[in-house]
C-alpha cells in the first residue's frame, strides 16, 4: 500500500464459509480521511454494494477507533475512547436492504465541536442481518453468519494541527554475504494528530556519490502512538565506508532526517 488511501481498513466476520456465495457485500470508501472546520457539519458519502446473489437487510453501527499498549486496535463504545468523533456521526439511512447485483448510497452527517483541535477518530460499520446455515453446534443449535464491513474515519480540525515526532533507537545491520541491509527505528507520535510516515534511505559511498535507495511502506500513526519502522535494501555495495541517510518524510513536505556511517568488509564485497 503505497498511499494513505490504499491504508484500506476492511473487516469481515463470518461464521461459516458455506454461507459466502449467499451473502457478499462491499463498502466504499474503505477509510475516509478528511478536514473539518471546527463547529460546522459536514457531510459524507458512502456506498454499499451487494455482490451476493438475495438482497441483504443492513444496519448501521458507530464505534471509537483507538488502540492500545500493543499497537492493537480497538473499537470501543461511542465517547469512551480519546479523540472519539463517534457521537459526532450521524448515518442516513440507519437501516436499509440492497438488492441483489444492487447498491445503496449513504450519508454520514459529522457535527464536529466547536473546540476541536487535532485528529480524532471513529469506525463505521456495516453490519447484515444474521441469516441461518445448514450448519449446526455440537449441542444441535443451528449456527447463523452475518457479515460486517468498516470504514475507517480519520478526522483533523483544519489549522491546528501540531506536529511532533521523535524518531529514535536507529539500528542499521550491513549487507553481508547473505543478506541485505536492514534499517529500523522507532517512531513516537506526540503530534495532536495521525500522520502517515514513510521511510526514505539514500546510501551514499565516500565521494557522496548515490548507490543506493529505498523507501518503506506508508503506516499509520494515531496522536501517542508508537510504533517501529523498516525497510530493506538488497543491492550489492563494494566493501568500504558508506553513509546512510535516512529522511522520514510526513505531513506533505515535512521530514525528520538522521545519519548513519557503516561500513562493508572485504569479505562481504561483491564479487
Amino acid at each position: 500500500m503505497n498511499t494513505p488511501q490504499k491504508l484500506a481498513f476492511f473487516l469481515l466476520l463470518i461464521l461459516t464459509a458455506a454461507s459466502l456465495g449467499a451473502q457478499s457485500i462491499g463498502l466504499a470508501p474503505a477509510q475516509i480521511v478528511a478536514d473539518f472546520k471546527p463547529g460546522v457539519p459536514f457531510e459524507y458519502e458512502l456506498s454499499v454494494a451487494n455482490n451476493g446473489k438475495d438482497a441483504v437487510e443492513l444496519h448501521v453501527q458507530i464505534t471509537d477507533f483507538w488502540y492500545n499498549d500493543k499497537n492493537e486496535k480497538l473499537f470501543n463504545a461511542p465517547g469512551t475512547s480519546p479523540r472519539s468523533a463517534a457521537n459526532w456521526i450521524q448515518f442516513v439511512p440507519e437501516k436499509f436492504e440492497v438488492p441483489a447485483g444492487g447498491s445503496q448510497k449513504m450519508k454520514a452527517i459529522i457535527t464536529p465541536p466547536a473546540d476541536t483541535r487535532g485528529g480524532y477518530y471513529a469506525v463505521l460499520f456495516v453490519e447484515s442481518k444474521p441469516v441461518a446455515t445448514n450448519k449446526q453446534t455440537e449441542d444441535g443449535k443451528r449456527v447463523f453468519t452475518n457479515m460486517r464491513i468498516g470504514s475507517l474515519v480519520l478526522l483533523t480540525a483544519k489549522n491546528t494541527e501540531s506536529y511532533n515526532l521523535s524518531l529514535d533507537d536507529l539500528k542499521l545491520v550491513p549487507p553481508s554475504d547473505n543478506s541485505g541491509l536492514k534499517l529500523s527505528f522507532s517512531l513516537d507520535n506526540g503530534s495532536n494528530t495521525h500522520v502517515f510516515p514513510q521511510a526514505r534511505l539514500a546510501i551514499l559511498n565516500p565521494d557522496h556519490k548515490l548507490v543506493g535507495k529505498a523507501e518503506s511502506e506508508i503506516k499509520r500513526f494515531l496522536p501517542g502512538q508508537k510504533d517501529s519502522m523498516s525497510l530493506d535494501w538488497n543491492g550489492e555495495l563494494a566493501a568500504g565506508d558508506y553513509t546512510a541517510v535516512l529522511s522520514l518524510v510526513y505531513a506533505g513536505t515535512r521530514a525528520e532526517t538522521r545519519q548513519v556511517a557503516f561500513t562493508v568488509p572485504a569479505k562481504t564485497a561483491s564479487k
